[in-house]
This record gives C-alpha cells, sequence and structure tokens, in this order.
C-alpha cells in the first residue's frame, strides 16, 4: 500500500520564505509536524486538503493544520508557482495562549476556524488589515539583518497572526465557497476523525455512509490519494503523538487511539516517526 511522506522539518518557532518554480515538479501527497500558512501569488494551482480541492486565486491564504494530508496539484500555465510560506510550531503558539481577563490570545484559533469551514480563504481589496503587506514585510525581514533582526521577526510575525485572527473575526477572509469534494467521503474522514478509539472496519465505514465497501476504497483512493486503512492508522499515531506530549500513561494511550495492544501501537508508532512511544515521551521531557 502505498504510504504518504512527512515532509519539512521546523527546528524554529516559525520560519518564512518565498519560492518560485518556473516548472514546478509533481509533490506526493504528504503531512507536516508543524502548521503552514500559505499566501498564493500566482501561477495554475488547485490545492488538495483532506479530500477537499481548492482552485486557488492570487491573494489566497491556505491554512494547513499540522497532520493534515494536502498536496498541491500543477496546471500548464504561463506564469511561475509563487507564494510565501509560513511554517509555524504549534507549541509556540500555544506558549501564547494566555489568559488576561476575559481576552484569550490563542493564535491557533485561524487553524481550527480553517477547519471548520475552509482551509483556503481570500481577502478582497480594500479591507483594514492588509495580509498581503504583512506577509511580505516578515519574509523581507526574517531574511533581512539590522539591529534586533531576530526580535523584530518574532513581533512582526506575532503581529501578523494577531491580524490574521482579526480578520477571520471580522469577516474579513472569505471561506472559499468553489471547493470540490465527495460529501460521502467527507463524511467518512469526518467520522474516521471523531472514532479512532473505536474499531474502524471498511465494513462499518461503508455501512455509515451507505455505500458498498469495494466503491468506498475505490473513492477514497482517488479523491484522497492514500488507502483507507493507511490513513486510519497514520491518523492514529498522530494523534498518539500529541497524546505522548500529555501524563497519559503510554499503555492507555494505545487504547485511546485504537490500538488493542501496546506492543502492536509500539512497531507501529517506530514504523512511522523512527522512534518508540517511549523514546519519543523522554525526548520531549528534555
Amino acid at each position: 500500500m502505498q504510504d504518504y511522506q512527512k515532509k519539512g522539518y521546523l527546528v524554529s518557532d516559525f520560519r518564512v520564505f518565498r519560492l518560485t518554480d518556473a516548472k514546478p515538479q509533481p509533490i506526493p501527497f504528504h503531512y507536516h509536524d508543524f502548521h503552514k500558512i500559505i499566501l498564493f501569488l500566482g501561477g495554475t494551482v488547485d490545492y488538495v486538503i483532506e479530500g477537499k480541492t481548492y482552485s486557488l486565486r492570487p491573494s489566497d491564504l491556505i491554512f494547513v493544520t499540522a497532520g493534515e494530508i494536502h498536496c498541491p496539484v500543477f496546471h500548464p500555465g504561463p506564469a511561475p508557482y509563487e507564494r510565501i510560506v509560513i511554517y509555524i510550531s504549534p507549541d509556540f503558539l500555544a506558549r501564547w495562549q494566555t489568559e488576561s481577563g476575559k481576552e484569550q490570545a490563542d493564535l491557533a484559533a485561524c487553524f481550527q476556524q480553517a477547519r471548520e469551514t475552509a482551509s483556503v480563504m481570500h481577502q478582497p481589496p480594500g479591507t483594514s488589515h492588509d495580509l498581503l503587506y504583512h506577509m511580505d514585510k516578515l519574509e523581507k525581514t526574517a531574511h533581512g539583518e539590522g539591529f534586533a533582526n531576530e526580535l523584530y521577526t518574532k513581533i512582526l510575525f506575532v503581529e501578523f497572526m494577531i491580524l490574521v485572527n482579526r480578520s477571520l473575526a471580522e469577516h474579513e477572509l472569505s471561506a472559499m465557497e468553489n471547493a470540490s469534494y465527495d460529501p460521502k467521503i467527507q463524511q467518512v474522514l469526518s467520522y474516521i476523525g471523531t472514532h479512532l478509539a473505536e474499531p474502524l472496519t471498511v465494513e462499518h465505514l461503508a455501512a455509515q455512509a451507505f455505500l458498498s465497501k469495494f466503491y468506498l476504497m475505490r473513492k477514497f483512493k482517488a479523491d484522497t490519494g492514500y488507502g483507507l486503512h493507511q490513513y486510519i492508522r497514520s491518523k492514529r499515531l498522530l494523534l498518539a503523538r500529541d497524546l505522548l506530549k500529555t501524563d497519559t500513561p503510554i499503555t492507555e494511550i494505545a487504547g485511546c487511539v485504537g490500538f488493542s495492544d501496546y506492543s502492536t501501537f509500539s512497531r507501529a508508532f517506530k514504523a512511522m516517526f523512527h522512534t518508540t512511544p517511549r523514546e519519543f515521551r523522554d525526548m520531549m521531557a528534555h
């Protein structure tokens, strides 16, 4: 069964860069350990995120939450594929989630809203927060020099995240309505996401969506680029990795993510992350 990949690495709180590809090469379905925001500047590109395909327009903002399976799909056209990309550590955003009185500064709220509405949003001209300007300024500063440039870059990044969330709260970003997807497959994806601790057989999922199991397996692969069993296993292990950052006993985590015994869970975890659950927890503790 074809596996999908973890791509990209992030060793700092965030990373911002501009990319231009005159002849972009195909990119397979993959996921990241970090959040990602992309400002699409040009090209003829569709973006597939968790089974939904979005046709991009210049100035679209793409929100990809850590662990979401995605890939760009390129089409022939005269313009190069150009974008500004920000990789963001979820732990870094969590440290900014402070509560002061009634105000809560959850800078990751934009990713939650994107999952609930649409992963691609568009900012029309004339809005109060020019996100294109601020993202371009952030990218240039991140690669510049000068007095306290690292601190200044961090300040600009936090400002950008505040403005993104304000734009959403003030309805200055509109969800893309041209996404194409199969409602039945989305129903299955949603069911999987909320029932990872339970047995998830093809027969059971097909019955939930009123589909034949053969059609479900074929359509799931066609829409998402990967097999049903592999998707379920990877989502379980990604959840397990997050739970290992808590105080939940490791043997209990195995059951929480749908594994009937610890040894099977440990082998699967090591195959995906190249470390055992205990080694991962020890690493997180240091």
